[in-house]
């Protein structure tokens, strides 16, 4: 047994004898190392028996082990023919041609015959492939249309999720806004005036001093008892430090109002900036890293040049939020502090004149390479139960690439921390 090059796939021991070899000496040969015709002529032979329907009628002549040389009678025919996944497989019989009798035409009746049974399998097994093709197609047709399906239905309820929380929170920042934004103002409002009347009662204290500077027993008893030295140098401090509170909690306020842009349209031109800000203003007091006793520095690296840029405001921000979120729990698993401080990098630059982009870095652990793949999942988290619902990157990917015409990607390498990379146009 051999293929269209040549390869000996299978002897018996009548070959080896006629060769004067043994089986052993046979394996891994070819043919051309054991006749003496030419590699061209031996190529054109075997080409005949892959080619051809009918046994293939030839000469081969042998180098037998003693040197001498035994010409054979060759039939060749092929019970497998080429094709490009597999080579063609020719059996050959050789008969020593001077003792060739009667036997040659019952075996080329017999190989016929198992050639056409050989034909007539693999015709069947060919229907039976085809018809297990088509089956396969069918399913596979079908499966993809159920993930197809599945992936709908999955964005659609991320994106009512989305939509719901939106909404719970523009209600949210609705009545802290009304709730805490009006006494505010009016504390604001009456620390000014109270401060100018307290001012003005300290100077007409001043003035009695001035006029009765040896006053009676009882008022010096009671001017050393309230410490109104003390009491006068410490009453501006107060003023100042519950002016800088007021204006603490209304800059508050007024980073929710920024964050859900409530009172504007739903698209316009914003400062990227003022939106992360907000963000990052919300987001304060988490960085402070409480059973590390750290705070978790933060280094922004803002391009001055870059444009206000066309968008949905509010889900920009939604994303900033989900996005530090992560990096600020990133850092706080942290276990080891000791070597490198925690630290989040928001950089923003200028592309080109129709994109700009926004980094978030930070240089916690990283994310292994099987979860980076699955990183905008739905559903997908490698937080606990209860701490992470896997729907922050998923809705971020869709108000970046699918909202924004945008570019979402993140580049980690373990123990080295990761980036998010937020590609956006100038214009929608």
């Amino acid at each position: 047994m051999v293929n269209n090059e040549g390869h000996l796939l299978a002897t018996n021991q009548l070959v080896a004898d006629m060769l004067g070899l043994r089986c052993r000496d046979l394996q891994a040969k070819k043919l051309i190392d054991f006749v003496t015709e030419s590699p061209h002529e031996l190529k054109e032979y075997l080409k005949a028996c892959s080619t051809s329907r009918a046994m293939v009628i030839g000469t081969l002549t042998l180098r037998q082990r003693n040197g001498e040389k035994l010409i054979c009678r060759s039939q060749g025919a092929v019970i497998q023919p080429w094709s490009p996944e597999s080579p063609a497989l020719i059996l050959l019989r050789l008969e020593n041609k001077v003792m060739a009798n009667s036997n040659f035409i019952l075996l080329n009746k017999k190989i016929d015959e198992l050639r056409h049974e050989i034909q007539h399998r693999q015709q069947v097994e060919f229907a039976l492939a085809k018809a297990n093709e088509e089956l396969e197609h069918r399913v596979e047709e079908r499966t993809n249309a159920l993930q197809e399906t599945l992936k709908e239905l999955q964005l659609t309820q991320t994106q009512l999720i989305q939509a719901e929380k939106m909404s719970s929170l523009g209600q949210v920042v609705a009545g802290i806004a009304h709730e805490i934004n009006n006494p505010v103002s009016f504390i604001l409002g009456n620390l000014y005036h109270t401060q100018q009347y307290t001012s003005n009662l300290l100077k007409l204290v001043e003035v009695y001093q001035k006029y009765l500077p040896n006053p009676p027993l009882e008022v010096e008893k009671t001017i050393e008892t309230i410490d109104l030295n003390f009491l006068i140098q410490d009453l501006n401090k107060i003023f100042h430090s519950m002016k800088v509170g007021a204006e603490r909690i209304k800059k508050i306020v007024n980073s929710l109002r920024n964050f859900s842009r409530l009172d504007e349209a739903n698209i316009k031109k914003v400062d990227i900036h003022e939106g992360i800000d907000s963000t990052l203003m919300l987001l304060s007091h988490r960085l402070q890293i409480r059973h590390q006793s750290l705070t978790i520095q933060l280094i922004k690296n803002y391009d001055v040049q870059l444009p206000k840029i066309t968008c949905c405001p509010d889900q920009l921000n939604q994303v900033f939020m989900n996005i530090i979120t992560n990096a600020i729990d990133a850092l706080e698993d942290l276990e080891d502090m000791v070597q490198e401080a925690p630290t989040i990098t928001i950089q923003t630059k200028l592309i080109d004149i129709n994109w700009i982009e926004i980094t978030i870095a930070d240089n916690g652990v990283g994310i292994s390479e099987k979860n980076q793949s699955k990183l905008f999942d739905p559903f997908f988290t490698t937080k606990p139960v209860g701490k992470g619902t896997g729907l922050g990157l998923s809705i971020s990917y869709q108000i970046i690439v699918k909202k924004h015409n945008g570019k979402l990607n993140c580049y980690s390498t373990p123990g080295e921390g990761a980036k998010f990379a937020i590609q956006l146009p100038i214009s929608l």
